[in-house]
């Protein structure tokens, strides 16, 4: 298992590197609202088995109609689904924004909860929504969001060995540095897009291909 030291020294390697990418939809729409936890909140779930720049441009679009619960609760479920349409189940999506942004008005006095365990009763979040909107709407240290890229990543740099996202997320609490937890996310998905991909990476363009154990790697560029 890799040094906490070698983690945030990796990390810092690729921040640099991906500079020179596109962020994420989510990340890009937490920076341009000013971290609104419940604008993260709705990216995060239009994102969900959606590319990018569809997400970022659905979001820009609801964001016109409504930004708040008490505004997006007064649309008609037409007029989210005509907002964010071409997203993966846009229908259901538009069906599950309005029913959360209604829980979030009667339970939680139209606020975004902070915590896992209130967040994941949410229907429709997950860990990695949760996640995201702790580490991107509440500037949370002490969370790690981890999707495929960064489950794949830190077992392929040999940082962990585990079978899934949770696993993964566990295990990098315990070595990934405080400060630079929010960092990886969104490097790593950055990275992951780009140059460490799931078949075939880009080991010959990868800044840190020494650091790496390619734990897993058959075939790379």
């Amino acid at each position: 298992m890799a040094a906490r030291s070698e983690i945030g020294k990796v990390l810092n390697i690729i921040a640099k590197e991906v500079e020179k990418f596109s962020d994420p939809s989510v990340t890009k729409i937490a920076r341009e609202t000013s971290n609104d936890p419940y604008k993260v909140l709705v990216s995060c779930l239009l994102s969900l088995r959606t590319r990018d720049e569809t997400t970022a441009n659905a979001s820009h679009r609801l964001y016109k109609l409504a930004e708040t619960p008490k505004q997006m609760v007064k649309l008609k479920r037409k007029q989210i689904e005509d907002a964010i349409y071409p997203v993966g189940f846009y229908r259901v999506k538009a069906k599950r924004i309005l029913d959360i942004s209604r829980t979030l008005l009667d339970e939680y006095d139209g606020k975004v909860p902070q915590t896992m365990e209130e967040l994941l009763k949410l229907r429709g979040v997950g860990r990695k929504t949760a996640n995201i909107v702790m580490t991107y709407g509440f500037n949370n240290p002490d969370t790690i969001a981890v999707d495929i890229h960064c489950h794949r990543i830190p077992n392929r740099l040999g940082w962990v060995k585990t079978r899934n996202p949770n696993e993964t997320e566990e295990e990098l609490l315990k070595i990934v540095p405080r400060k630079s937890r929010r960092l990886l996310n969104n490097t790593l998905v950055t990275f992951g897009q780009n140059i460490c991909k799931p078949i075939s990476p880009l080991c010959s363009k990868c800044a840190v291909r020494r650091h790496c154990k390619r734990i897993g790697v058959k075939t790379s560029r």
